[in-house]
This record gives structure tokens, sequence and C-alpha cells, in this order.
């Protein structure tokens, strides 16, 4: 009997540690979304009154649309190269056995353990010595590097779940090898290629530490340019420019999830 009620109080803790975990990350973005549709013009919560005056502000303001337009062009190819170099280096890891594998395998995945602001400064100093530093292509081999560990841990454990039996028959049947990865393995891992990209994307589209770093001379992406705005004022257009960001994310996140979830959260 005691041992009953011990079991239900740690359900009830825990209940309670959920419903604050959900809550501490749900609330910002609650009171930020909020925030967005204030018609005054400083941030107030809840407002007083509602208004879609910063919303249309943003669209015609051509500093945070270009930013913008940036920041989907950097994020798109960032996300395009991470899945081809990390399709590659998932495939010749989880596929082939070969001296210093591990090595390749922590290498690949040491950006996610160095500091971001590590990362960034020791990418500038390298890119003046290359003399690309300030460029857009600097800025995309930058966020490349950020958003290729995400690619490669991804796809990694999508091979190791794949059931190698049908690339095998396929092989047994004499099917070549380039026509095997093209009919059979590639589209078994379209669900972990898509959750890849989603990965990719959203990571370089909200980078800020290594964008301050190697975006200058124009290439101002759209959470830096969000990030110098607050420090010359702040008002709710800060709060529509997030509340936008946010709704972006949420839908890419649904729409991978729809794709490859074994069950629709629609």
């Amino acid at each position: 009997m005691h041992g009953d009620n011990l079991d239900r109080v740690l359900g009830w803790l825990g209940r309670l540690l959920r419903i604050f975990v959900y809550l501490t990350l749900i609330l910002p973005a609650v009171i930020v979304i909020a925030t967005s549709f204030t018609s005054g013009d400083a941030m107030q919560f809840p407002p007083k009154s509602f208004s879609l005056r910063w919303y249309q502000a943003f669209w015609e303001s051509t500093l945070f649309i270009d930013s913008l337009t940036l920041s989907l062009k950097l994020a798109f190819l960032a996300s395009l190269f991470s899945l081809l170099f990390g399709f590659a280096a998932s495939f010749a890891i989880e596929r082939r056995d070969f001296f210093g594998r591990e090595l390749i395998r922590a290498f690949m995945l040491s950006p996610l353990l160095i500091p971001a602001v590590v990362l960034g400064l020791g990418l500038m100093q390298l890119q003046v010595w290359m003399g690309i530093s300030q460029t857009f292509l600097g800025l995309l081999v930058g966020h490349v590097v950020v958003t290729l560990p995400y690619v490669v841990r991804t796809l990694s454990a999508s091979m190791v779940l794949l059931d190698r039996n049908l690339e095998q028959a396929a092989m047994s049947l004499r099917a070549a090898p380039s026509r095997v990865l093209r009919t059979i393995t590639i589209p078994l891992l379209i669900p972990g290629i898509i959750s890849a990209a989603v990965f990719a994307f959203v990571t370089s589209f909200g980078n800020v530490s290594l964008s301050v770093f190697l975006g200058a001379g124009g290439n101002v992406t759209l959470p830096v340019q969000v990030l110098a705005y607050v420090e010359q004022t702040v008002d709710p257009l800060v709060a529509a420019v997030s509340s936008l960001v946010i709704l972006f994310t949420l839908v890419a996140i649904l729409i991978a999830d729809r794709i490859t979830g074994p069950r629709s959260v629609f």
C-alpha cells in the first residue's frame, strides 16, 4: 500500500515536471507572438489593443526583407551542400570498415562540441588568410561547417536502421552498385534525408554567433539584423519578426513530421 502511494506521488511529480518544462518552452513564444499584435509604439503584454501594423512595417522594411532573402538563400544552399557532403561521409563511415573511421566520425561531429564563439572566431581568421572573409562564399562555408554535423548524425542513424537485406537481394539479382544506391538505398533513406535537411535549414536560418563573425559587407542575415536593430531601439517590430521566424520553424517541423513521422501530427 505504501509503495502504491509512493508510485502515485512520483507519477504526479513527473506530470508536474513535464508541465513545467512545456510551459517554460512555450510561454516565451506565446508572449512574443501576443506582443507582436500590439497597436502601440512600445512592447506591451498583454496588448491593450490588437493591430497588424508591425507586420506591415516588416514587409515594408527593405532592411529586413533583404536580410530575410539572404537568410533563406543561405539556409537553402547550406542545407544542399551539407546533404551532399553529409551523405557521402555517412555512407563511408557506416558502410566501410577502414583505419581511422571513428576518428573521422569524431572530426565530422566536432563542430557540435566547439563553443560557437570559438568556432566563429577561428573560421573568421582562417577566411581572412584564405581571402574569402566578409563574402557570401565565406558565410556559406561557415554555415555548412555548422550544419554538417546534424546531417551526418541523422543520416548515420538512418543508415544503421536500414534493412540491408533489400540491398543484398538487389545485388544478388546482379544489380549494379550504382543502381542499388539509386533505386533502393536512397528511396529508403528519404525520411532521414528530409529530416536532415530540415535540421540543417533551421540551424542555418537561426544561426547568430557564426553569422556575426562571418557576415559583413552587406551579408547580414535576419537574426543578425534583428540583433543590430535591438541594440538601437526596441519596439514591437522585433516581436513581429520573431513571430514570423517561430511560425516558419514550426511549419517546417510539422511538414517534416508529416512526411517522415510514423504518425501524423495533423
